[in-house]
């Protein structure tokens, strides 16, 4: 009896000093937020101008950034390789005068504080090429430096600024197709992102072709960028933990690789992870599968390693979304129609992640079975079901 509670005691401060140890790694409080982005078109050239905020949301620590830098990268349907790119970083600090060289000078953010960054990007070319036909995204990499207490931390945030967007579908243009006692009608959208508002996206796209009793749908991932719940795996430091737990799932799993155990890790603790892959483990030598994502929870299914999802994001580690429901009930209020959050594949499989009150979810499983909005770069996030 005294072995068995010594084995638990010890087992208990093993665990504490986990997640006493995950809960106190190196992090930085620093929080960068893209705005108010607008393009340019002229004849040869194309302008992009957008602010970057940084807020230190911390009462008292001092976090210096130290380096700033963007690396575009466009986005388009044709070879671009003879564009060139021309940056400009302006900082916009409370208390302190940009430089006129353009060099980024050392910046300390203060507890409680904020600063601003325009950023200028210049495409031009000096062939003839059209440039805004051919480009209709632009992926906006930021690469910043924090350093204070907690050492010097390299970040790594990108984002998609749209060049140009599709014109929303016209009820007259629309062709449904049939489907299982009802019809669906994938709808092209831009390429999304956190620039965007996922109800404003739905109204947009969508508000000419509802009817009463529809049920338009969007993709979870979509939901996930536009919330910016996603990460380069440069910015992910994987545990013992995450290194040595991932290499017991399937390889085609996000969670087979160190930085896709450490992003669920990082989400709900290693305690929880821990548990979930022990108990998982056993029942599993049992004939029993499914359990470590029963108790790891939501995220351990929606996550989407590299690879997962659609360039630019592919190269990222996304999560699924955050307070689904709430905005499928947001969104409901707003269009007059049921609202609903999916994640559906080409093997026919459909789950419904959230959907707002009284939608008809087994109509979406018959309706989203054969994957109408696609798996590969359609840029269709949206699908619009009709009972027939």
């Amino acid at each position: 009896m005294c072995t068995l509670l010594l084995i638990l005691l010890l087992l208990g401060i093993g665990v504490l000093w986990i997640e006493a140890r995950h809960r106190l790694r190196p992090s930085s409080p620093l929080q960068l937020r893209a705005h108010d982005w607008q393009v340019q078109h002229t004849p040869k050239s194309l302008v992009l101008e957008g602010w970057l905020t940084i807020t230190n949301p911390h009462q008292r620590m001092e976090v210096m950034v130290p380096e700033l830098g963007v690396d575009p990268t466009l986005l388009g349907n044709s070879d671009l390789s003879s564009v060139n790119v021309q940056t400009k970083i302006t900082p916009h600090h409370p208390d302190e005068e940009a430089r006129p060289d353009g060099y980024w000078a050392a910046y300390i953010v203060k507890g409680r504080k904020s600063t601003q960054v325009k950023v200028q990007l210049t495409f031009s070319s000096d062939q003839e090429v059209a440039i805004n036909d051919r480009v209709d995204s632009v992926w906006v990499d930021v690469h910043w430096v924090n350093y204070g207490p907690f050492g010097r931390l390299h970040r790594r945030q990108g984002m998609v600024v749209p060049t140009r967007q599709p014109e929303p579908l016209q009820l007259a243009d629309a062709s449904f197709r049939q489907g299982d006692g009802c019809a669906v009608l994938p709808i092209k959208t831009h390429l999304l992102g956190p620039l965007d508002d996922t109800v404003d996206v739905l109204r947009h796209y969508a508000g000419g072709l509802i009817q009463p009793g529809d049920v338009l749908t969007i993709g979870e991932t979509p939901v996930a960028v536009i919330q910016g719940r996603y990460a380069h795996p440069s910015t992910v430091q994987p545990s013992w933990i995450a290194r040595l737990l991932c290499r017991v799932f399937h390889p085609t799993s996000s969670l087979a690789t160190a930085c896709g155990l450490q992003t669920l890790i990082d989400q709900v603790g290693p305690t929880r992870v821990l548990v979930a892959w022990s108990v998982g483990f056993v029942l599993k030598l049992l004939g029993q599968k499914g359990w470590f994502y029963r108790l790891a929870g939501d995220q351990a299914r929606l996550i989407d390693d590299i690879t997962g999802t659609t360039p630019p994001y592919d190269q990222t580690i996304v999560l699924g979304p955050d307070s689904p429901a709430e905005l499928c009930n947001a969104a409901a209020q707003t269009l007059g129609v049921a609202v609903a959050i999916v994640d559906v594949n080409d093997l026919g499989r459909v789950k419904v992640l959230a959907s707002s009150r009284g939608c008809d979810e087994a109509l979406l499983h018959r309706a989203l079975k054969p994957n109408p909005a696609g798996n590969a770069n359609e840029r269709t996030p949206l699908v619009l079901v009709r009972p027939a």
